[in-house]
């Protein structure tokens, strides 16, 4: 597995997938025991894997606590990143969401779970609609000064929250953000039209989940029904709900033929392309249940697609990136007086 620097503004070395943790505990109904959760970690570990990413949340915050077990002496050679806003338990105004006191009871419980005395990268979950970007900001810049944790970054907000709140933190001189996290997947390019652009210009790290669509990309529901209803109740299921997403799964399982791949392997290596042309860094994060799943997304690392089958993926999964973006798009011959320019370095428009 490749190595990277997560995006332009830090020096932190991760590995080009993350394991995802949602499912290691059983709490929710379904996931991974102990004993399963230790033969994935283990073997992304072999893999060259050291990113791993959890929440507080997830399965009702035993994913940290098996995770805190299972790291044990070991704790060093991983990038540990955890998330907040959610809580653990049963929502209450005190424990939940992005306010000064939540964050700081959410990391202490966090370091306690984990077994660890600081975390790599903190990230809150999601936006609250409520507390201001400063306070979240500073909260994170105290911790950052304690030592409980050495990076932050903004999970699901949308990207001007996110801009606005680098500049603030290096206006402010406090610790600054060095990444985003957000869906991202042939099922799900809709942060193709601001998020991407976004951290690629300012240089964030970008972590994306759900990289088989929900596993629509699998196909496998085309099929079967068989996991809709046993995974977590069927929640965070995409189903193809429009034309373009049974366009999408149709190619999907076309070039899957042509090459003698699985749909997954096919979907994994479209993102792996694209993010090795991509400006900063960009992290699949990979959320296998067994084993088994697990060895299905570590075989596309050695799966390169060629470029008339990566050129197919592109477009029928490409979204109509709206406005002002195609405003600008076709004025762009005009206002460069009907010739292209570019700066150096930048592609041709």
């Amino acid at each position: 597995m490749r190595c990277t620097t997560f995006g332009r503004n830090t020096g932190l070395r991760v590995s080009e997938f993350a394991l995802g943790t949602a499912n290691f505990g059983t709490l929710w109904g379904s996931g991974a025991g102990r004993d399963e959760a230790r033969t994935m970690l283990h073997r992304f570990a072999d893999a060259g894997g050291t990113l791993i990413d959890t929440s507080d949340s997830y399965q009702i915050g035993q994913s940290e606590q098996i995770l805190g077990e299972l790291l044990g002496s070991d704790r060093d050679h991983y990038v540990l990143t955890t998330k907040f806003s959610l809580g653990a338990g049963r929502p209450h105004p005190s424990t939940t969401g992005n306010s000064r006191k939540n964050i700081r009871r959410s990391v202490e419980t966090s370091l306690k779970r984990l077994g660890t005395d600081y975390i790599d990268l903190y990230w809150a979950h999601l936006p609250d609609d409520l507390t201001p970007v400063e306070e979240i900001l500073t909260a994170l810049d105290d911790l950052v000064r304690a030592g409980k944790i050495l990076h932050a970054g903004l999970c699901n907000f949308p990207a001007w929250r996110v801009s606005r709140a680098v500049t603030l933190a290096e206006l402010r001189g406090w610790s600054p953000l060095v990444g985003v996290q957000f869906e991202y997947s042939l099922a799900e390019r809709a942060a193709d039209r601001e998020l991407l652009p976004m951290a690629e210009a300012l240089g964030l790290g970008a972590a994306l989940f759900a990289p088989l669509g929900r596993r629509l990309l699998t196909g496998k529901y085309r099929t079967s029904s068989r996991g809709r209803l046993s995974d977590w109740e069927g929640r965070g299921i995409r189903t193809e709900d429009s034309e373009q997403r049974t366009d999408i799964v149709d190619t999907v399982l076309a070039v899957a033929e042509e090459t003698g791949l699985t749909p997954a392997q096919v979907s994994m290596a479209w993102l792996r392309a694209r993010a090795a042309d991509a400006p900063t860094a960009l992290i699949p994060i990979i959320g296998p249940r067994t084993a088994d799943q697990l060895e299905s997304y570590l075989s596309a690392l050695r799966v390169t697609l060629d470029t008339d089958r990566l050129k197919r993926l592109d477009e029928v999964s490409a979204v109509p990136l709206g406005q002002p973006h195609e405003l600008v798009a076709h004025s762009l011959r005009t206002v460069r007086g009907g010739r292209p320019v570019t700066r150096p370095g930048a592609p041709v428009a």
